[in-house]
């Protein structure tokens, strides 16, 4: 992700993302082995339960089967990650619940989330380690001094933990993209090609497919893992597609039964984990609802940059803890300027202003002679229902069509939308650009040129350019 700043994340309440973290198996497991844990206990020097420990360790768990070791020594070591162990003797190996072990029944739902995020720290570093198979290969090639030859098994810690984050980060983006706060389920085809097929590629090479086909089974092996952290929800890769051989399974060349190849979903607890990483990390990783307490600059300032649903859930949260005639005004007092964000903060108050009702009506009619907001005005009161709206000038007409016009294009760029405006305004208004290049607005000249593309019209398009012509020359710039 080059850009450090994300788009606004809606998160669930911290109370039920605690009761979520609290029923993972990462967490429930860790808790349940801290309390199992007594003087009898004993980890080696990093921590780890010893291994003839590990089978009343997978018992106490209730866990059976060719996993249940494994599973249980991961269960551990996020028990110790997360504080809910801690080793009081590092040479006997002796260990004490930890002092977190206590928040879990105890404390608030920030400290419940806080203990799963280590816990989740933990998960992470096992998702990106090789097969234990791999390690003890990696061992047997080393020189018998017990160190590991990692380029026996072709892996790089770095690097591996760079393309977990890159898949994450990937897969946060497509959740706070969606309209509501619920993840994507996205096919673990398209997920690996986001990191890997170049954006200005029409065609992915053979190449290029195989290094997804390769980065598919490595995402399988790390969702498996990461799922009973609470972090995702997956769907894995079919066996069956495994079992005509060694070969990796070449990814889907059509959207065909896609499931098959695996399908993950960022959960709402995965979402919180993630976007605190993110800002643990140093990026702008904003939740709807942080601008609840900043005035209506901020506000307007920062919303047109969100999803339209985002921005929508974001408005209402500020609105709910205003009066309504007082947040009226107050957005209209920061929807006023000249300089050339002010059209797209009058777009978004206007936008703002439709979820007002009917009691911010005073507000409005207070500006009805506003040459910047009156337009605005006229356009709430009539869809609210009133009756006495005054007609507006033909000034103050061209003028809020000039600002509509400017904020579209600042908000969309050429849009299909915009470009039907433009074709109506210009069908509508046969000496739409005699008058409009006279318009007192910043953005007049920009506005005219930008209809002049716009248009698909020759003759239309050529009237809007020399309007614009007209309007720079009139402010001599």
């Amino acid at each position: 992700m080059s850009d450090s700043s994300m788009p606004p994340a809606r998160l669930h309440p911290e109370a039920e993302l605690a009761r979520e973290a609290l029923s993972t198996p990462l967490l429930s497991r860790a808790a349940r082995l801290a309390r199992w844990a007594g003087p009898e206990t004993r980890v080696d020097a990093g921590g780890g339960l010893v291994d003839e420990q590990l089978p009343a360790a997978a018992e106490e768990l209730g866990l059976s089967g060719e996993d249940a070791t494994a599973d249980a020594s991961a269960a551990w070591r996020a028990a110790v990650d997360a504080g809910l162990v801690d080793v009081v003797d590092e040479e006997k190996g002796t260990v004490t619940a930890g002092a977190d072990l206590a928040l879990l029944t105890g404390g608030s739902p920030q400290d419940v989330l806080t203990v799963w995020l280590a816990a989740l720290e933990a998960a992470l570093a096992d998702a990106s380690v090789p097969d234990l198979d791999g390690l003890v290969d990696a061992l047997a090639a080393g020189d018998g001094s017990g160190e590991l030859d990692l380029s026996s098994v072709d892996w790089n810690p770095e690097a591996e933990a760079d393309f977990l984050d890159g898949i994450l980060g990937n897969l946060y983006l497509l959740t706070v993209g969606e309209a509501g706060p619920a993840g994507p389920s996205v096919p673990l085809p398209a997920l690996a090609a986001s990191v890997i097929v170049p954006d200005d590629m029409p065609e992915p090479t053979d190449d290029v497919l195989q290094e997804v086909s390769d980065a598919m089974m490595r995402l399988d092996d790390r969702f498996r893992l990461l799922e009973p952290s609470g972090l995702v929800e997956y769907q894995p890769v079919d066996e069956a597609l495994l079992a005509e051989g060694d070969e990796e399974p070449a990814p889907p060349q059509d959207d065909t039964d896609v499931t098959r190849y695996g399908v993950v979903r960022l959960t709402p607890l995965g979402l919180y984990g993630l976007r605190a990483r993110l800002l643990e990390a140093g990026f702008d990783a904003p939740a709807v609802g942080d601008l609840t307490d900043k005035g209506a600059d901020a506000l307007l300032d920062r919303t047109p940059a969100f999803p339209p649903a985002a921005a929508h859930a974001e408005t209402e949260q500020w609105l709910a803890r205003r009066e309504p005639l007082d947040a009226a005004r107050e957005l209209l007092a920061a929807a006023r300027g000249g300089d050339e964000n002010a059209p797209l903060r009058r777009l978004q108050c206007q936008q703002a202003l439709a979820l007002v009702g009917v009691s911010a009506e005073p507000a409005l009619r207070e500006v009805l002679d506003d040459a910047e907001l009156g337009g605005l005005a006229r356009v709430w009161l009539t869809e609210h229902g009133a009756t006495d709206v005054p007609p507006p000038s033909e000034a103050m007409i061209f003028w809020l069509t000039i600002d509509t016009v400017a904020a579209q294009l600042a908000a969309e760029g050429h849009s299909e939308e915009l470009q039907a405006l433009v074709e109506g305004l210009a069908r509508q208004h046969s000496g739409f650009f005699a008058t409009a290049w006279r318009v007192e607005h910043p953005a007049t000249a920009d506005v005219l040129e930008a209809m002049g593309r716009l248009h698909p019209d020759k003759a239309v398009a050529k009237a809007a350019r020399k309007a614009a012509f007209k309007a720079r020359s009139q402010r001599g710039s």
